[in-house]
């Protein structure tokens, strides 16, 4: 659920568009083999009994209630979650019934910090943390596949409108730059 080109603003482009890391739908489909399997034990193992197909459809209806809690729910959540990039903004959605999401002007951010957990690693994903200068907690954005390369697009971005002088231009607040006598 990304931002649309309806939700970008005057000479705003969109640079990066991003899912969450495919490892977080390796529990939920971990948990449906493990439910299939269940399911057909059971069928394996009383197929024999006269009431072997009430179990077994017992353990069908259970399994499919676990399911959706457990399974089908957390696949709808990592498939409406991004993370948004643009020339102005960095941006969270998500949500299945109710769309929550959060942006960071490019402008407002004071700090990327970087988090790669040994998994995280070996995946080659990780948690970029995006602290603003503001009284709101920073955002962390989760999961993100290939984190160091979108670590250094981000800190392109950031100073890509870096003209050097403290003339208040893009970033604000940026220090005096000493210039140089030709």
């Amino acid at each position: 659920m990304g931002l649309k080109d309806s939700q970008l603003a005057n000479g705003e482009e969109i640079v990066l568009s991003i899912r969450t890391h495919w490892k977080a739908l390796a529990e939920p489909i971990a948990l449906a083999i493990f439910l299939l399997a269940v399911v057909w034990a059971g069928w394996w193992f009383t197929r024999d009994l006269s009431y072997g197909t009430w179990i077994t459809l017992a353990l069908g209806v259970l399994a499919v209630g676990i399911a959706l809690f457990f399974v089908v729910i957390p696949i709808l959540r990592w498939s409406t979650e991004r993370y948004t990039i643009t020339t102005r903004r960095i941006s969270h959605r998500t949500g299945i019934l109710t769309k929550v999401g959060r942006d960071i002007p490019l402008h407002r951010v004071n700090d990327i910090g970087i988090e790669k957990g040994l998994l995280d690693r070996i995946l080659g994903c990780g948690t970029l943390t995006v602290s603003d200068a503001t009284d709101k907690a920073g955002m962390d954005l989760h999961d993100v596949p290939g984190v160091e390369a979108v670590h250094v697009q981000l800190q392109n971005l950031l100073y890509s409108r870096d003209d050097g002088s403290d003339d208040g231009e893009w970033p604000p607040n940026e220090p005096p730059r000493s210039r140089g006598r030709a």
